[in-house]
């Protein structure tokens, strides 16, 4: 099969399709480019192998022959089976865990990939796989809703206006609360404003401002320090933002203003799923481009560039 093969470098190689060894066999449909996947480029997790990890597919073969014609999605997380944290079925914190395209296992940019079928869920067929393929990032968004609260009318700050921090923003003011953006690119604040309604502060006029709640998704060590600056005493910052690299903020800001401070990774897909049929989260406004899988480098090329929408891949014929 084709794939895009990361060791050092981005290319595009040929190698064996995954074996089931008891597992679902997927043929990718669609996939997505994650902010994640740029910053393995950088050298995030030090991961050689096949990235990608948001996608859309077929299975082609399952240890269950039902699933076998399915169109799924995956969540991406496999734990070992053996330890604490996956007798309490927080498989997203196994310590020994793989994760697809990220940690130890071969992900979605290739024409096949391989999951257990724990992990996988059927998409219904009214869901076009431009929908589907935002699942995984829209289940992180919902996970904020798993590990807190929020109350009506919550006054939330999202930093970032890129492709995560508008569909947090979109599922926080499902949730109930009033959400602002705080960002940086004028087209993408517009279409925070036009396509979303969402209030929107650029970041220059952030700083006077304080919230309850600060969501980080800039994927930048400067939005982890406005967060700290923006968040009300006893306030609380959600991180969803992963860095290659160790940012330095001030901590000492949120001990003086007795801050929680949650980070947010992973979250379950049956809720995303919900959304998404339901047009509780909107994802059309936020793809860039789609482009044939035989271009694939030319798409990570473009999901590179600052301020670049949802770039997709389309393994279709």
């Amino acid at each position: 099969m084709k794939a895009l093969y990361f060791d050092g470098e981005m290319k595009m190689i040929d190698m064996p399709a995954p074996e089931a060894d008891g597992e679902a066999v997927v043929r990718v449909r669609m996939a997505g480019v994650c902010n994640t996947d740029v910053e393995i480029s950088r050298g995030y997790m030090g991961f050689k192998g096949v990235p990608g990890h948001e996608f859309v597919g077929v299975v082609e073969s399952a240890p269950d022959p039902k699933w076998v014609g399915r169109r799924v999605v995956g969540e991406i997380n496999i734990g070992c089976g053996d330890c604490p944290a996956c007798a309490a079925g927080m498989q997203r914190h196994c310590p020994n865990r793989e994760v697809l395209g990220i940690a130890s296992r071969d992900g979605a940019f290739a024409e096949y990939l391989r999951l257990p079928l724990a992990n996988l869920r059927e998409v219904q067929a009214s869901m076009p796989d431009e929908v589907a393929v935002f699942t995984e990032p829209v289940a992180a968004c919902f996970e904020m809703l798993e590990q807190a609260a929020f109350a009506p009318g919550e006054q939330t700050a999202v930093i970032g206006d890129g492709k995560l921090g508008l569909l947090a923003a979109q599922v926080l003011r499902a949730a109930g609360a009033r959400v602002t953006i705080i960002g940086k690119h004028p087209e993408k604040m517009a279409l925070a404003s036009v396509e979303f309604g969402l209030d929107t502060v650029p970041v220059e006029s952030a700083r006077g401002l304080r919230f309850n709640t600060v969501v980080e998704c800039s994927g930048k060590p400067a939005g982890l320090d406005l967060a700290g600056e923006i968040t009300r005493p006893r306030g609380r910052i959600f991180l969803k933002s992963t860095y290659h690299g160790n940012p330095s903020p001030n901590t000492s800001l949120w001990v003086v203003n007795e801050l929680t401070v949650i980070g947010s990774r992973c979250g379950l897909f049956p809720p995303a799923l919900d959304a998404l049929a339901r047009g509780a989260v909107r994802t059309k406004p936020l793809i860039g481009a789609v482009f044939p899988f035989n271009d694939a480098l030319d798409a990570f090329d473009a999901a590179m560039k600052p301020g670049a929408l949802k770039i997709l891949i389309d393994f279709k014929p």
